[in-house]
């Protein structure tokens, strides 16, 4: 079995906003996030390999189908991330209910309907992103390190976004956002490294959950599914496979595990080389005449 340290918290970023997933077990991972896509794909990985899980999220119908889906060692409560009282109830449930809280995953994050331009910023909507995707994961780490600190150990995930790392890839007010979690994980990291307690977060490529694909529907509006997967499938570079969230769950549980005991203020990116490289599109040499 994968050694996990106890309790980890995620929330997540494809589907609706104000999602979390908590879960705690022995020697394995809390996390929050909502109850699809990469968080499901994250929370089912887990318990497979022993951990107890606390679901919270917003859509109560939805955390709870989930948790029951995942069986005994799942359980569900309402959250909001955008309250600060919601998250710090959450993380004092996982933590009465199951002892102690060694690992939280933020994988939280709502799209942005925004025009393209930074003239036509919509900043209503960039303070609404800005509130769930950077406050929402500072909240968690807050009260994350509020139970992790006294006990000299933790581990605080987060996922972001290869929009975070190269521009163009998004909206404007997204691409910051994300850009700004990789800042937050390097800050934290540097103060909660002296309580043993690592902070790290994952970069993944475009993925086709339920959130991108309705992303895709509206920007490109009357072009067909199957047209809209080859698009995204076709733009990575690693030819042969694609991104998918069990990629994302397996670089979650690394660094939850003891596999990933000395990396923190890491971002891990998932992205089949995507980011490391530019080509300059010259011809071949035979080409120029």
């Amino acid at each position: 079995m994968l050694r996990l340290k106890i309790g980890l918290r995620e929330l997540a970023e494809e589907a609706s906003p104000y999602q979390e997933l908590f879960s705690t077990g022995n020697s394995l991972p809390r996390i929050r996030e909502p109850a699809s896509g990469i968080g499901k794909e994250t929370a089912t990985k887990f318990v497979n390999n022993g951990a107890k899980v606390v679901i919270a999220d917003i859509q109560p119908q939805l955390g709870q189908d989930t948790a029951t889906q995942l069986g005994p060692n799942a359980s569900f409560i309402a959250c909001d991330v955008s309250k600060e009282s919601d998250i710090s109830k959450a993380v004092d449930y996982t933590v009465s209910t199951h002892g102690q809280l060694d690992i939280m995953y933020n994988n939280v994050g709502i799209a942005c309907h925004t025009p393209l331009s930074i003239v036509d910023l919509d900043l209503v909507q960039f303070d609404r992103v800005m509130a769930i995707n950077v406050r929402g994961i500072v909240i968690g780490m807050k009260h994350a390190s509020r139970v992790m600190i006294p006990r000299k150990t933790g581990s605080i995930l987060c996922t972001t976004s290869i929009t975070g790392i190269v521009g163009g890839l998004s909206q404007h007010t997204y691409s910051i956002s994300k850009f700004t979690v990789v800042g937050i994980v390097k800050s934290v990291a540097s103060e909660l490294c002296r309580h043993d307690i690592r902070v790290n977060c994952i970069s993944p490529f475009a993925i086709l959950t339920s959130f991108v694909m309705d992303e895709l529907r509206e920007f490109f509006a009357g072009v067909d599914d199957q047209r809209l997967i080859d698009m995204i499938h076709n733009s990575g570079e690693l030819q042969g496979t694609y991104c998918e969230p069990g990629d994302i769950a397996n670089a979650a549980v690394y660094l939850a595990s003891d596999d990933a005991k000395y990396v923190s203020g890491h971002n891990l990116v998932v992205d089949g080389g995507f980011t490391s490289m530019k080509r300059l599109g010259l011809p071949a040499p035979d080409q120029v005449h």
